[in-house]
């Protein structure tokens, strides 16, 4: 089995070994972490065994320092939500036999360590509810210090040079940080052998096709309809990507959507309040585990947290085409890194300082508009009719494309930002520490700037906003909502209802 790396635009900087990711691996293997998180709320619900279980699971959870410094709060959109990064790696047991790896359905990585499955579980304030943000392995993104690469690299990358584990967990959390806008607070990584070892502690578990799968590499062979499986079986379901229509971004559901059914396993009853069950489970995992934080603390963050209150949601992308990076093929998820501030705060809620603030007049708002629709001219035909509203128009640029219309802000500008928006139905207003000023990415849905009309009277009451941010006096503030909303892109999807059947 090849060893040959996987490209990045810009040579890395960070040492001179070779990464051992390469697209030849993919059928070593992908592990589904969440179950960690799932594991951790099993812990805190288990009430008067919590305690002897997780004296037991502790002792071999290994402590890494991957959360550094303290949160930006200005810029930290999501308030006292907690952002946890689930990551899960391909790592192989030590010595382990041939027949071992049969039962695993891979084969020996050669010391490999892939975080071939990231995702963030985003906990709102109150705990009652959580989305699973999937962010896709081959997702091509600038990855610090390094240059452009798939995002399964950014950890290996930051082991080099002494990095270690903890080194690797900085880099890839810095990296999903960059690419997200959200802050990580917590960071748990686990193997291969651990979600195995979690699910065969669990026993059976029951899930529904749509359409009949199979994938000689992973090892799934299932039909339509509802299916039981056991550990194996349940281990080649999530690592499934050929023989589906969109490859990786369907392996993305097939973890999302095992979570889900598995959070409804852990959490009832038979397990929760069988000992020797939470025991086994707890001991099995726990060698398997590497964490920032005391997960029992961590638990108690998902208190009020049911299966039926977990979302699940992958990052918005632009396709999946094959690019070359120094004359090699190399095969990627193309990122909507434009539209994907708007896709998280649809996720999160807008900022209770955006909700607050009142509208500012056009004369003390200025703009900067940028084409990201494709339409050529779009931007120039934009900025001329916010010129004739009053706002102070900037020269028209361009963007990357992105599928949603924005109006990007700082924070600090909500109030000219509300201006913007109300002249462009539809748009989404997105805070972000990407621009230092207003400004407008038309997207290919084809929102843009509309010319004024004769106001109402419940259409506008102006702030006497003078453009440095004030949130004026003319609008009534919003009342924040309690809870977050529901985000409506068709990404989204709640798996962890009973009876619910994927592709």
């Amino acid at each position: 089995m090849s060893n040959e790396p996987e490209q990045t635009t810009e040579p890395a900087r960070r040492g001179t070994e070779t990464p051992r990711h390469g697209r030849q691996k993919r059928r070593a293997g992908v592990v589904f972490p969440a179950i960690a998180g799932v594991l951790t709320m099993a812990v805190l619900l288990s009430g008067g065994y919590a305690a002897y279980a997780y004296n037991q699971f502790s002792g071999g959870v290994t402590i890494v320092n991957a959360i550094t410094g303290k949160k930006d709060v200005k810029d930290d959109v999501d308030g006292t939500a907690q952002n946890i990064l689930l990551v899960g790696d391909d790592h192989r047991p030590e010595n382990a036999t041939p027949e071992q790896m049969a039962e695993l359905s891979t084969t020996s990585d050669g010391g490999a360590t892939n975080t071939d499955t990231m995702i963030v579980l985003h906990i709102s304030a109150d705990g009652s509810q959580a989305t699973m943000i999937s962010f896709p392995r081959d997702s091509y993104v600038d990855i610090p210090d390094v240059g452009k690469g798939k995002l399964n690299s950014a950890f290996y990358y930051g082991t080099l040079n002494g990095g270690g584990d903890t080194g690797g967990a900085k880099m890839l959390i810095k990296t999903i940080e960059n690419l997200s806008g959200l802050q990580i607070d917590h960071y748990v990584r686990v193997s291969l052998l651990g979600f195995y070892q979690v699910v065969k502690e669990l026993g059976p578990v029951e899930v529904c096709l749509n359409q009949a799968a199979q994938d000689k590499d992973s090892g799934v062979d299932l039909p339509a309809g509802k299916s039981t499986l056991n550990a194996k079986e349940a281990l080649s379901f999530v690592r499934q990507r050929k023989g589906l229509p969109n490859g990786d971004l369907d392996r993305n559901v097939r973890q999302q959507y095992f979570l889900s059914q598995e959070a409804r396993k852990v959490t009832s009853a038979g397990t929760l309040l069988n000992p020797v069950k939470m025991g086994n489970i707890l001991k099995a995992v726990g060698g398997s585990i590497q964490t920032d934080t005391n997960l029992l603390d961590l638990a108690s963050q998902m208190r009020n947290l049911r299966p039926a209150n977990i979302q699940s949601a992958t990052i918005p992308t632009l396709g999946t085409p094959t690019i070359y990076v120094n004359g090699s093929a190399l095969s990627i998820v193309e990122v909507d890194t434009v539209g994907l501030p708007a896709f998280v705060q649809g996720l999160v809620g807008e900022p209770a300082a955006y909700a607050k603030a009142g509208r500012a007049q056009p004369a003390n708002t200025s703009v900067t508009v940028l084409n990201g629709s494709g339409v050529e001219g779009a931007a120039t035909t934009a900025g001329q009719v916010l010129t004739s509203r009053g706002f102070q128009v900037a020269p028209a640029g361009s963007s990357e494309t992105t599928k949603v219309t924005q109006v990007q802000y700082p924070a600090g500008q909500e109030s000219q930002a509300k201006a913007i928006a109300a002249a462009v139905p539809g748009a989404v207003a997105v805070r972000t520490s990407a621009v230092s000023g207003v400004t407008l990415v038309l997207g290919t849905d084809g929102k843009t700037a509309k010319a004024a009309t004769q106001p109402s009277a419940a259409a506008s009451t102006p702030a006497s906003g003078s453009g440095s941010g004030s949130s004026g006096s003319g609008s009534k503030p919003s009342k924040q909502a309690t809870k977050e909303p529901t985000a409506k892109s068709t990404d989204v999807h709640n798996y962890g209802t009973e009876g619910t059947c994927i592709n």
